[in-house]
């Protein structure tokens, strides 16, 4: 299958690897499925009192709900680049972030198995990288914010907040962001004034069957490309090593996730 390298970026080695190893799931003539029609009405804009439950049952289908897919994003710095996301037939889940560590200038992706959360990079011909996965996060655990490129958190990591009834949400529906494919959006913010949000505040979109099909947040805006069949388990992209996961920033570029294998 061929997926598009979104604009000003190409395709970097990590998400070549992803698409050629771990979203083998197009059908058998090599067509990729479709991003999914929705049934769901558009929403209108404005408050609704039944807009929380209606987030609250797309975030329990979005649960159970297994796929890979291709993203656009575009971070708060302007810059475009691609994003892959596989949630497995196992209920493990990846998501590659093309140029998201380093300042910019290497691949990164985070893993979730039954061990915990991956930080894993990949070797670019721009930056000293050694390959490898470094564990993070204990499963259930965030992952540090120095080593935490956030866009994963907009699939996996809210869903629990949204389908809990009492988490401290408004909830508005709101008009389709530009690019969502179908579905339905909604403004997600805490009800505090002060104080860490439960989720990182926005607008988010899902189709009927419970795909992300655009997301807008403090760090940037994410839009569906397309999406393949989930593969059954998801790959490191590399070996699991020990020393230090990368950082998030340029000046980290020293301590990159390297140094020999685990044991």
């Amino acid at each position: 299958m061929h997926l598009p390298s979104g604009s000003g970026r190409g395709l970097p080695a990590l998400i070549a690897t992803a698409l050629v190893l771990g979203l083998a799931g197009c059908g058998d003539d090599g067509t990729p499925d479709a991003a999914p029609a929705s049934s769901a009405p558009v929403t209108a804009t404005g408050a609704t009192a039944d807009a929380r439950s209606q987030l609250t049952g797309l975030a329990a289908i979005a649960l159970d709900r297994r796929y890979a897919a291709l993203y656009a994003f575009t971070g708060d710095n302007g810059v475009a680049r691609n994003v892959v996301a596989t949630v497995a037939g196992d209920g493990s889940w990846r998501v590659d972030i093309a140029n998201g560590a380093l300042g910019g200038t290497a691949d990164v992706s985070i893993v979730h198995n039954p061990n915990g959360v991956y930080q894993c990079s990949l070797s670019m011909s721009g930056t000293p990288v050694t390959p490898g996965c470094v564990h993070v996060a204990a499963k259930g655990e965030k992952v540090p914010s120095r080593y935490d490129p956030r866009v994963q958190r907009l699939f996996r990591q809210w869903l629990p907040v949204f389908t809990d009834r009492n988490s401290a949400l408004s909830v508005s529906a709101v008009r389709p962001l530009d690019g969502a494919q179908g579905g339905a959006c909604y403004s997600v913010d805490s009800i505090f004034a002060s104080g860490d949000a439960p989720v990182d505040v926005g607008v988010y979109c899902y189709s009927a069957d419970g795909l992300l099909t655009a997301a807008r947040v403090g760090f940037g805006v994410l839009t569906l490309v397309r999406q393949v069949a989930a593969p059954p388990t998801v790959q490191f992209p590399g070996p699991e090593v020990g020393g230090e996961a990368m950082g998030m920033n340029a000046s980290s570029i020293e301590s990159p996730a390297a140094s020999g294998a685990a044991g």
